[in-house]
């Protein structure tokens, strides 16, 4: 079986960059697998500075990858890595990594919230130590690693946020669908959308991004059926490269603003000058793709 990290790394992307993240300092939440670590590697194929900060530290049952093997992985693509263990959750774990991407690499450039958990239960079903955990992680999670990196992210001159949320689509049926997570996700995008307007004068860019078809990861493998599932999906690759054309500016053209964006994967791509997504793809046709939810 090929796992979702294989999958990252295995394709000829359509891609082609405009811009380097070359010697920035990125640290990213949740990045020791999956969609995180694509993204990081990709940064670290220009040389850029990560600083990992995921629970992981032991290898895990059910999941591939701890933030060590990450680490090592992005110093074999190319970069300088810090993994550090900790928990988006805890105060002092954020504020240790934020002090330690300073220390270690001068400072901050870009922030990338990528830690999130998932439960599409209904409300009658949903637990709620589930539905706790969903809120911590997913909103306190990036409003704070966003808070705490702002004076770095300033001192940058070109400082970014990025966060993986979705656009907020108001249609009752998401919210209908499964509330407690369409909260918790929905929560990550309202900080986008405050920090692109509260930060404007700061000239810090902060933007959210979404796929527009399932991607293959860990946490959809894992669900049941999961193994079937991603064969309709797309590698984390189209993420990885949609993250990096947004950091880099690729995508922005002639006009555009910068900042306060919910962007979608194929939109970035788009107008980065890719126009045939079918590399990223699993096995599936285009036409037969699953859609990501939220769109």
């Amino acid at each position: 079986m090929t796992s979702s990290n294989d999958a990252a790394h295995a394709i000829p992307s359509p891609y082609r960059a405009s811009g380097s993240l070359h010697g920035q300092t990125v640290l990213i939440s949740g990045g020791s697998r999956g969609i995180g670590l694509a993204i990081a590697v990709r940064a670290a194929r220009d040389g850029a500075n990560i600083v990992l900060m995921a629970k992981t530290g032991e290898p895990h049952p059910k999941l591939a990858g701890t933030v060590h093997t990450a680490a090592r992985e992005l110093e074999e693509a190319g970069g300088q890595a810090l993994p550090l263990v900790g928990d988006v959750r805890r105060d002092e774990d954020v504020a240790r990594a934020v002090a330690a991407a300073v220390e270690r690499f001068g400072g901050i450039d870009v922030v990338i919230n990528n830690a999130s958990a998932i439960d599409l239960s209904r409300t009658d079903d949903v637990d709620m130590k589930k539905y706790d955990l969903m809120q911590d992680i997913n909103v306190r999670g990036t409003f704070l690693l966003s808070k705490l990196a702002l004076p770095a992210l300033r001192a940058s001159g070109q400082g970014q946020i990025l966060t993986l949320s979705p656009p907020l689509n108001l249609n009752p049926f998401w919210a209908g669908k499964h509330l407690a997570y369409t909260m918790a996700k929905y929560g990550m995008s309202l900080t986008t959308l405050g920090l692109a307007e509260e930060l404007k004068a700061d000239g810090i860019r902060v933007n959210s991004l979404w796929p527009c078809t399932l991607i293959d990861t860990a946490a959809i493998r894992n669900m049941p059926h999961g193994d079937v599932m991603v064969q309709a999906a797309r590698g984390p690759a189209i993420m990885a490269d949609a993250a990096h054309a947004i950091l880099t500016g690729g995508n922005l053209g002639a006009g555009g603003s910068p900042s306060g964006n919910f962007y979608t994967d194929e939109e970035v791509l788009a107008a980065a000058g890719v126009s045939d997504f079918s590399p990223y793809s699993l096995g599936a046709p285009e036409d037969q793709l699953v859609p990501d939810i939220f769109l």
